[in-house]
Order: C-alpha cells, then structure tokens, then sequence
C-alpha cells in the first residue's frame, strides 16, 4: 500500500468533517483550486474525488449518492484527509496511492512499477470490438490470443474473460512492470489460462501464432513525453516512450504481427491520436478504426487482419 502523509491527532479537519459528503465536497473544491491533470481513471475533480472516498473506504466506486450521509469514525476520516493530501502534495495518479484501477468495473492491483491500466481496448472488448457485427462476431472461435507491451496485465485478464476458450499469452520487456501482471493473473485466478513472458515484443515466443493480439504499446512522441504533467510523469518512462513522433514501436509491430497471426487472426493496436501519422506512414494498409464510446474516444485503436499484413510489397513512408 502507498505510504500516505500523517494527519495531526489535533487537525480541525477531523472536527469539521463527520460526513463522506464533507469530505467528498472538500477533495472536489481542493483538486478544483489545484493544477492537477486527470486521465488515469478519471478526468475531472468530481470524478477523482469520488474515486477516493469510495475506494478509501472499500464502498462500490459507482455509488456515490447512497453514502453521501453516512457519518465516518475518526480512523475513515484520517485515512480520507491523507489520501486527498497525498494526491495534492505528490501528484501522483490516485490509482497509485490506493494500489487500484478498473476497466469497465473489473479490479487490477496496480503499483508505480507498471502504468496506470486504462488503454481502450479494455472498454473495446466489451463495447465495439467483439460481437455481431463487430471484427470478431464470434468470440468462442478465439483460441489464442496474444497481449502485447502487456504492463500490468489488464488486457491479458479481461481478454480471458471475454474470450472463454482462449489461451492467452502476455509479453512485456519490464521485469518489475510483469511482477505486477503476475499479481493481477493470480488474483483473478487465471494462471492457468495466462502464461506472462519477459522479452521484447514477439521474441519470447518463437513462432507462435495467435487468433489475435492485444498491443497498447508505448506510443507518446518526444515532444509530448517532455511536456508531461507530473501525474504522467510518476508512470514508467519505458511505457510511454515511442520515439521522436511515437511509432517507433508501432512500426517494429506491423512489420512482425503478420508471422505471429493465423490465417484469420487480428491485430488490435492502441496508438493514441497518431492515426493521421500512422495512415500517411503506410497509405496501402486497410486501418480499421474502432470508437470507445464511453469514454468518447474517436481513431485511437485499429484493427488489421493477417491478410492485411502479408508482405505484398508495401509502401511505408518514412518521415
């Protein structure tokens, strides 16, 4: 657990505040009158908030409005105070101080050895990517599926859980980022369904093939990377840099993906906002180009199929 600031046994706060909504209303106007940044699970002081005092006190994080009464013991408000003190004074995600993210409700343990989960593949194997209609109609057929640049492991659990009948591989090249994604596969009971490899990229696997991989790789260009707030700042290094325009990475991944996918196979990729960049880099590959809905995220996930990535001579043009 992250280790929080102490509250002073005679700090007024504990006096004033008796309620979750208190202390609710107090987080909100401290993180409004505060330069912090949002995106690690929330992307408002509202939001980040609420996060904090449901999660602080083990409550459902999606319902706010049925505690907002309810009067805390002295050790809750302690524990409320140095939480929302920890996230003004370190800038740290809140997701780090209380070891917790979620992806469509599903729980990940998360420490500052991996990034924060929140890559919209998660939202997409729920809501776009699998189904009737969708590019994978029928998610039973998935046998085998590949996360790739796996951090924390977030994609490898809920890939298991969508894709009942799969095998799931889980690479990543931080030996500290696959100690949390073990943490994770064991609690959600799935270490006999997710096997976690250290290596870069596709070279832990030799000549495996996949029905489909999972990639959310490093995809933040220099210029982005410097200009990092400190909350995206507390986040590896490793699992943002992609190089001077961010597809560093991405590219190492179109050219493999087609010899480690099976003849109907799928590759699915997070590269952010870099679609103008990635489509004028090869002008002859069919991206296809999936909405998060929900978090109303437009052009930032594709879809190419092993068919589409068969040499065939492509152009790809460089810089």
């Amino acid at each position: 657990m992250a280790e929080l600031p102490a509250i002073a046994a005679d700090d007024e706060r504990l006096a004033v505040f008796t309620t979750i909504r208190d202390l609710f209303r107090y987080a909100v106007s401290r993180f409004n009158s505060a330069d912090l940044a949002y995106g690690h699970g929330a992307t408002n002081a509202f939001d980040e908030a609420a996060f904090i005092v449901l999660e602080g006190l083990k409550l459902p994080i999606d319902a706010l409005d049925p505690f907002l009464d309810a009067r805390l013991i002295r050790a809750e408000r302690v524990r409320l105070l140095a939480l929302i003190d920890a996230r003004l004074a370190t800038r740290k995600p809140a997701a780090y101080l209380l070891n917790r993210a979620y992806i469509q409700g599903v729980p990940f343990y998360v420490d500052e050895r991996a990034i924060v989960p929140r890559s919209f593949i998660g939202e997409l194997l729920f809501h776009g990517l699998v189904g009737p209609g969708a590019p994978i109609d029928e998610p039973s057929a998935v046998a085998s599926a590949l996360d790739l640049c796996a951090g924390g492991g977030s994609l490898a659990v809920l890939a298991a859980r969508v894709f009942t009948n799969a095998m799931i591989d889980a690479v990543e090249l931080s030996a500290d980022a696959l100690a949390v994604a073990r943490r994770n596969v064991e609690e959600h009971d799935l270490a006999d369904r997710v096997t976690l490899h250290q290596g870069d990229l596709f070279a832990p696997l030799g000549a495996k093939r996949y029905d489909l991989i999972l990639a959310n790789p490093p995809y933040v260009d220099a210029e982005s990377l410097a200009a990092f707030p400190p909350e995206y700042a507390a986040e590896p290094r490793l699992a943002h840099a992609g190089g001077r325009d961010g597809l560093d990475i991405v590219r190492r991944i179109l050219a493999e993906a087609g010899a480690h996918l099976t003849e109907e196979g799928a590759l699915v990729c997070e590269v952010g906002r870099a679609r103008a960049r990635l489509e004028a880099a090869y002008p002859d590959l069919p991206f296809l180009w999936l909405d998060a809905e929900e978090s109303e995220a437009e052009g930032e996930v594709f879809v190419l199929r092993a068919r589409d990535l068969a040499p065939r001579g492509r152009r790809v043009r460089r810089g």
